[in-house]
């Protein structure tokens, strides 16, 4: 399984400093003392609450595990609860309804989109040094996020709801509208075709990456493909 490196955090919750840490072993007295019949019984420990926030990644978490797994498959919430170990009915105390999982992880990869075309323009280079740094990244994010890459492609979102696709088809023409506005910095006769054929090969190599189940790496051989792409 590869772990996700998407910033989950935006949704709300931040793991705080060794959280997950082993706590340190309790020292063991040298002498035992005799057991007194007045001496209440342990408790029992009772299992730990998520804090607030964390259920809420823990289940896009989970959710972009079974996208990895599962391929293009439909998603259900009795199989999301089962992995997570509630029942349906929890999850929905923390999403209204499935389409709003699948909106969350859709915000996440807009919000890494847009400020990446934004860092980029804000970058010292050429119209076509910023294009090859965008499609870099993108399938550099792709390749080390195999859930969300499916979520890219739109496989993820074919048995879903239509508004969930043609939100994803939004985001790929603004990421296109960010190569054609960075190919014309460099007074390209026409931008927009080598803004439309560096698009088509990003989409196509995490397509690729997705197909085979995740052994062709949409960065393998990158540089090669940029030099002749975008010049």
């Amino acid at each position: 399984m590869t772990t996700p490196t998407v910033p989950f955090a935006n949704f709300g919750y931040v793991v705080p400093n060794g959280f997950y840490s082993t706590p340190p072993a309790t020292a063991m007295p040298t002498a035992i003392p005799p057991m007194s019949a007045g001496i209440p019984a342990p408790k029992q420990r009772q299992r730990k609450r998520p804090k607030p926030g964390e259920r809420r990644v823990q289940i896009l978490q989970t959710l972009a595990d079974i996208l990895e797994e599962r391929g293009n498959e439909r998603v259900t919430t009795a199989l999301l609860a089962s992995r997570l170990q509630i029942s349906e009915a929890a999850l929905y105390r923390h999403f209204a309804s499935k389409t709003q999982m699948f909106e969350a992880l859709l915000e996440l990869v807009e919000s890494y989109v847009n400020g990446l075309v934004s860092e980029i323009a804000q970058t010292p280079g050429t119209g076509r040094e910023h294009a090859a740094q965008l499609v870099t990244r993108l399938l550099s994010f792709a390749e080390e996020n195999p859930g969300l890459a499916r979520i890219l492609t739109g496989g993820a979102l074919v048995n879903e709801h239509r508004r969930l696709q043609d939100r994803m088809n939004v985001l790929l023409g603004r990421f296109e509208a960010a190569l054609r506005q960075y190919l014309h910095a460099d007074g390209l006769a026409d931008p927009a075709i080598s803004a439309e054929l560096l698009a088509t090969f990003a989409f196509g190599r995490i397509h690729l990456w997705t197909r085979s189940g995740f052994v062709r790496k949409p960065t393998a051989d990158l540089s090669a493909f940029l030099a002749l792409l975008a010049g």
